[in-house]
């Protein structure tokens, strides 16, 4: 884990290396102070020598201007490398997440994935600051304070060495109780975020509910989690507080008290004892910082271990070492595939598949809910891997492509059609960035969006909403259709993404689709019958099997699942998964 996270420090380790510096050289001046200070009561005061006590003022306050400026330069870097830290953190997670494969993008939630690039990160960003000043400025300056204090009076020194050493094993038994509810605490926030993601994403099916109330109970329960597990937390880090006042103001009467017994016999001088003095207030204030880093530690520690854990993540799916880098046409076929999701187990979520389709030909894919239908079309592309056997794209097994080039040659319009912030070009232009306005204009005509953009205020620059929330259903997988088709693709597949559409607009479309992008084969899943009766062939799925593959009349004729479907939806009974086929 720390190897992991150590790597994102990059150009930032030359101001990781000067913080220390900084702060060291600052415990330095401060640990000098005091000796001048006796020097003056000693040397100067008692004596009075006024040329020794000016001579010592002036040492005492280039020193204290020496330690301003090291503290000074110490935070400023401090302050680049753990911004720095952070950033480098954020952007290697990001980039990690981009190459996962979509079984590696299952394992974390969305909400999940957010907390970590915020919450986590700033968790470690703090933790990193205070570890570079805080970490190596606290133990130096407690070392140092305790052999300056040895060197004045053994005896009186050995009073910070016992409070050391109860305060440390203090220290770490609360860090020990304290660290397990961190652990915790951030998979709540997961579940606040996870909250207030899903309200926002689906307000309007919230509103149409009237679940506004369920809504506000279900926030607030996740809440209040959170806040319970914080103040289980805090309850026991508060103890650090008191603990180390006692500690300090036990430690001051103690070497008062036995401090002017020692004056009096003439065993120490008043210089000293007020070196002394000094010297235990920066061996406490150290160990009250010390107590602070453990308690950042404790905090990022879970962060850390989140954080390890999305950088650590090795895509499922790599590139051969000698890729193809050319896909020769849009001829598809299965060979005895098998495929299960890893994170489910148990038996295969498709099963015993062997299909052939040609370059060109136009295929319709019908079946009830959950019959693997967008699975089996998600090993085209490759978003997933077969479990057994293969899937080959003119005539070569996808494993064996370049993955940018094989996805760029196949074109997926998914059921959850997502649209960007942006003009509609520049969503359009997702298919092909340098694409000129008259090719993306040809495209919505293919896909039947032109009709609505022509009417809007500004056309094809009209703005487009945060998760295309200021168009339709309809209009939205209209302008995916449009955009899938700008890439050109040897293979379009349509994951009921007509689902939206009239039946006249959906005919309008697959008629268009027949005569500009005859070579382009096209995979058409729907509910309707309608959609794909037209097609070359059809495949009928069911619980994962193939149950039928053939065109309109063979089906009808000989398959069952499919002819009841037909006159379920024909005969105005319903759709298809109101009609009989499970």
């Amino acid at each position: 884990m720390l190897k992991t996270l150590g790597a994102q420090i990059k150009e930032f380790k030359l101001a990781s290396i000067l913080t220390p510096v900084f702060m060291i050289l600052e415990v330095i001046m401060e640990m000098v102070i005091p000796l001048m200070m006796a020097s003056i009561i000693d040397d100067g005061v008692e004596k009075g020598n006024m040329h020794h006590i000016y001579v010592m003022g002036g040492w005492m306050l280039v020193a204290a201007l020496g330690g301003l400026l090291a503290g000074s330069l110490g935070a400023i870097f401090g302050a680049k490398a753990a911004t720095g830290f952070a950033r480098n953190l954020r952007k290697t997670m990001y980039e990690n997440i981009q190459t996962f494969a979509f079984a590696n993008i299952d394992k974390f939630s969305t909400a999940g994935l957010v907390t970590r690039m915020t919450t986590d990160v700033t968790n470690l960003q703090n933790a990193y600051q205070m570890i570079l000043r805080m970490c190596f400025r606290a133990p130096f300056s407690m070392i140092i304070a305790m052999i300056m204090a040895f060197n004045i009076n053994a005896r009186l020194a050995s009073i910070y060495l016992v409070a050391v050493i109860i305060l440390g094993i203090c220290l770490m038994l609360i860090m020990t109780r304290t660290t397990k509810y961190f652990r915790q605490v951030f998979k709540k926030y997961d579940d606040l975020n996870a909250s207030v993601q899903e309200n926002v994403s689906a307000i309007r099916v919230v509103k149409a509910y009237v679940r506004e109330d369920y809504e506000k109970e279900k926030f607030t329960k996740a809440n209040s989690n959170l806040y319970n597990m914080f103040v289980n937390a805090e309850k026991i880090l508060v103890i650090n507080t008191p603990l180390m006042q006692a500690t300090v103001y036990t430690c001051i009467m103690l070497l008062s008290w036995l401090g002017a017994k020692m004056i009096v016999a003439g065993d120490l001088t008043t210089g000293n004892l007020t070196s002394l003095l000094a010297y235990c207030m920066n061996i406490l204030m150290s160990l009250m910082m010390l107590s602070m880093v453990f308690v950042m530690i404790t905090m990022s520690m879970a962060s850390a271990e989140r954080i390890s854990e999305v950088l650590n993540e090795k895509t499922d799916m790599t590139n051969p070492e000698k890729p193809v880098m050319e896909v020769s046409d849009g001829s598809i076929e299965f060979r005895n595939v098998n495929f299960h999701y890893k994170q489910q187990g148990g038996d295969p979520v498709l099963k015993n598949i062997n299909l052939s389709i040609k370059a060109g030909e136009t295929i319709g894919i019908i079946g009830g809910t959950g019959s693997a239908k967008t699975s089996l079309v998600s090993l085209i592309s490759r978003l997933y891997d077969v479990s057994d056997g293969e899937v080959l794209v003119g005539g070569v097994d996808v494993r064996n492509y370049d993955m940018e080039v094989l996805r760029n040659e196949v074109s997926v319009v998914l059921q959850k059609n997502v649209l960007f912030s942006g003009t509609i070009y520049e969503n359009l232009r997702w298919g092909d960035e340098h694409a000129s306005d008259e090719e993306c204009q040809h495209v919505c005509r293919l896909a039947c969006a032109d009709e609505f953009i022509e009417k809007m205020p500004n056309g094809y620059q009209t703005m487009i909403q945060q998760g295309g929330s200021n168009v339709s259903g309809g209009q939205k997988q209209r302008l995916c259709i449009a955009r899938a088709l700008l890439k050109k693709p040897k293979i379009l597949i349509l994951d009921d993404s007509t689902s939206a559409v009239d039946t006249a607009t959906d005919a309008r479309i697959r008629k268009a689709f027949a005569e500009e992008i005859p070579d382009t084969t096209k995979l058409i899943i729907a509910q309707r019958v309608s959609s794909v009766q037209h097609a070359d062939r059809i495949i009928v799925m069911e619980n994962g099997e193939v149950n039928g593959f053939g065109t309109h009349e063979e089906l009808l004729a000989n398959n069952e699942i499919y002819r009841d479907v037909f006159e379920s939806q024909t005969g105005g009974h319903g759709d298809f998964d109101e009609g009989g086929a499970a």
